[in-house]
């Protein structure tokens, strides 16, 4: 064995270099101090290296840039160079698949970005946009590293620009660990799901000094920006959960339902649920009276693989579910209203979480499938005045902008606006079934009645008796279940027992599904 310039090198100084690379790595691993350590653990959360063992499959981690060590001098860095530079990089499998990640150390620096960290996370996105595998940030970070300035804000303008072009590309998943204040926020907003862990973690833009000092509010910051909050409220946050150990089972299971990225399908699994399996429970759980709530989620459950599925954004926009799930062992997304939540309807919350879940869905090669109970769209001043208009509109474009299967089911009611919105058949579903129970109308009855028929109601001697009878003869002339089916507006109406059935084979023939869209840059969605 030589060195660069050729002379012999002795064995022996080649295991002593050996061995000071085992002692440097080592160093590395372990991090800046078992100090450090007690105090991140004191915290209830858990190490970076921690983390990535319990995202990534045993034993699959390999570490990129572990020896990386900052340059910055001045305001005491010099003297204070640890290994990794407060963020571990590398990539590993789930569920035997590669996954490309990042995990702040808080323990170094308060986990606050600098250049070298910056560069390590930047590498990194590049590497999984090229090698097309999801992308999982940990965060647990303090933001832009102080003492390095204008270069740390440089690095948050890097990732961002890689966020949004790896959007639609590869899944990115981020998962809130600890805080993310200010610009740094702005990183997982741009992913396609944030989770969060209750009491540890927490995301905004000003921190509850500043608020108190510009407003006059005092808050906490659970109360400003932690997990409940962004899961119920804002809706920043698509999964909440009390532990780091459950938060990161569950991102390897979302990981499960998704492709490496969008040249690839989602993985299909061998079924154990029978195709031609009977909803017989279905004719119980819907009751014909179109006011009467029942819980959506029944439905799902009795429809779907083994009942099992996902729900994103549970807690936000409940009047409408998104969720994915299996059919036959392939994922499908599935947009629902939710009958026991404000009747089901549509309002700015609901279309804002359906479109970005359609965009979703369609990014990635997933099939949709629209399960209707819709009354119309949520009228109010308040609505109009926020925009319900524009924010309608955004789940409207999302519909007619995707290109995967969609399949659409009219349980109940489907009025107005709100039943064309919902994937109706004249904005591209490729199929539209509906069940006997269905009513699709420009109204309910009763309001149809009061509108066409009221100047006979005015004028009768028994006002009441008229509009009973006028409602009857709407119903029976223009809702009945085949009104749409004699039309075409529905491919068929069907047994409810038969939903699962039914969907899956419709699926199976949509499965080469090919849309041919108009050549452009990209479209303009309303805002």
């Amino acid at each position: 064995m030589t060195n660069l310039e050729g002379a012999p090198v002795a064995a022996s100084d080649v295991r002593g270099r050996v061995a000071e690379l085992h002692a440097i790595r080592e160093q590395a691993r372990r991090g800046p101090s078992e100090r450090a350590t007690e105090a991140q653990k004191a915290k209830g959360k858990l190490t970076a290296r921690e983390r990535i063992d319990l995202l990534l499959d045993e034993g699959s981690f390999s570490e990129v840039e572990p020896l990386r060590r900052h340059r910055a001098v001045g305001f005491g860095l010099e003297t204070k160079r640890p290994y990794t530079d407060g963020v571990v990089t590398g990539w590993g499998t789930v569920h035997g698949r590669t996954v490309f990640v990042y995990a702040h150390d808080f323990r170094i620096f308060g986990g606050a970005l600098g250049e070298a960290h910056a560069t390590k996370i930047h590498k990194i996105m590049d590497m999984a946009i090229s090698a097309g595998a999801p992308l999982v940030s940990l965060n647990d970070g303090a933001g832009a590293r102080i003492q390095e300035g204008v270069s740390a804000l440089a690095g948050y303008g890097g990732i961002f620009q890689r966020n949004t072009r790896a959007s639609g590309v590869i899944p990115q998943i981020s998962v809130m660990l600890g805080p993310c204040a200010g610009g740094a926020a702005y990183s997982p907003a741009l992913t396609d799901f944030v989770f969060m862990v209750r009491e540890t973690s927490q995301m905004f833009i000003t921190g509850p000094d500043v608020v108190q000092a510009v407003t006059g509010e005092k808050v906490s910051q659970n109360g400003l920006g932690g997990a409940d909050v962004h899961a119920e409220t804002s809706g920043v946050c698509h999964f909440a959960y009390d532990d780091e150990e459950t938060c990161l089972e569950e991102v390897r299971y979302l990981l499960s339902l998704l492709p490496q990225n969008n040249r690839e399908n989602p993985p299909v699994v061998q079924p154990a649920d029978p195709v031609d399996r009977r909803g017989d429970a279905l004719l119980d759980l819907v009751p014909a009276d179109g006011n009467r709530p029942y819980d959506m989620r029944k439905v799902i459950e009795e429809i779907v693989d083994d009942g099992e599925y996902l729900e994103v954004h549970e807690r936000w926009a409940t009047n409408i579910i998104c969720a994915l799930a299996r059919l036959d062992g392939a994922v499908v997304g599935i947009v629902a209203n939710q009958p026991q939540s404000l009747a089901g309807v549509l309002d700015i919350e609901a279309s804002e979480k359906s479109a970005r879940f359609i965009q979703m869905c369609d990014a990635f090669n997933i099939p949709l499938i629209t399960l209707l109970d819709v009354p119309g769209f949520l009228p109010g001043v308040d609505q109009e005045h926020g925009g319900i208009i524009r924010h309608g509109a955004k789940m409207l474009y999302a519909y007619c902008n995707a290109t995967v299967p969609r399949i659409s089911v009219i349980l109940r009611k489907a009025y107005g606006g709100a039943y064309i919105v919902m994937d109706s058949q004249s904005i591209g579903a490729d199929l539209t079934y509906a069940w006997p129970t269905n009513e699709i109308a420009v109204m309910g009855a009763e309001g149809a009645a009061n509108v066409i028929f009221r100047k006979q109601i005015a004028s009768a001697d028994d006002p009441e008796a008229m509009r009973a009878r006028m409602v009857k003869e709407y119903k029976s002339e223009l809702m009945h279940p085949y009104y749409a089916a004699e039309r075409g507006l529905v491919d068929d109406v069907i047994d409810p027992v038969d939903t699962r059935e039914v969907l899956i084979r419709s699926l199976a023939m949509l499965r080469n599904k090919h849309a041919d869209l108009p050549s452009r840059k990209h479209g303009n969605p309303p805002q």
